[in-house]
Formats: C-alpha cells, structure tokens, sequence
C-alpha cells in the first residue's frame, strides 16, 4: 500500500453561506466514514488561512522567521486528508469523491516510500 495526500485547494475570499458549508460538512463526514469503513483513513484536518503561516527559513547559519504565507496565490491549501491506497487508481478514485464532498479542487500525491503495514 502507498500513502497518498489529498490536498484541499481553497480559494481566497469569503467563505460559503453556513448552509452551504452545513452540507459541505455533512458530506464530508459521510466521505471520512467511508474511508473508515474501508480501511483507507490515516488522517484529515482543515486548516487556518494563510495569514495564520509562519515561515522559517534557513540563511547563513541562522533561521530567519516570516509571518504570513510563503507565497501570495489565488488558492491555498485548506485542508489534508492522508489516505492509504493500493495504487493511484484507487487514489484518485478517493480523490473524486473528496471533490464531490468538498465541492473544491483535490490534489492526489502519492508519498515516496510505502505505507508501513497496519
């Protein structure tokens, strides 16, 4: 088995109207149990806006530190959903089903090296 991201790309702006984001929430619950159930669930989480980012990077011996995101997009990543799969077809099979819940872009990107077995 392969560990594979998915990655949420969320536009910039306002959020949906709360009954918008009410069903959005109810599918997605409906997608995380089904991964669950078939035993491809590692790990899912939203995350704070770009404006919560901090960057820490490397120069000349030292770590200097920067609020805000690394680079200013029209999208940015909102959430992340870890997922176990045989192989990319599977992958993006989940990867659908991620779109159709959240209603927003999915990334799938397969990790390097193989899942540990479980």
């Amino acid at each position: 088995m392969t560990y594979y991201l998915l990655s949420v790309m969320q536009p910039q702006g306002e959020p949906p109207e709360p009954e918008i984001l009410r069903a959005i929430t109810r599918d997605l619950e409906v997608f995380h149990t089904e991964l669950r159930e078939a035993g491809a669930w590692v790990f899912a989480g939203g995350l704070h806006g770009p404006d919560a980012a901090t960057v820490l990077r490397a120069r000349d011996g030292d770590v200097v530190v920067t609020d805000g995101p690394y680079t200013e997009s029209k999208e940015f990543l909102g959430g992340i959903c870890l997922i176990t799969a045989p192989d990319l077809d599977a992958a993006l099979a989940w990867g659908r089903k991620a779109a159709l819940a959240t209603t927003l872009p999915i990334e799938v990107r397969p990790f390097l090296h193989e899942a540990d077995d479980r």
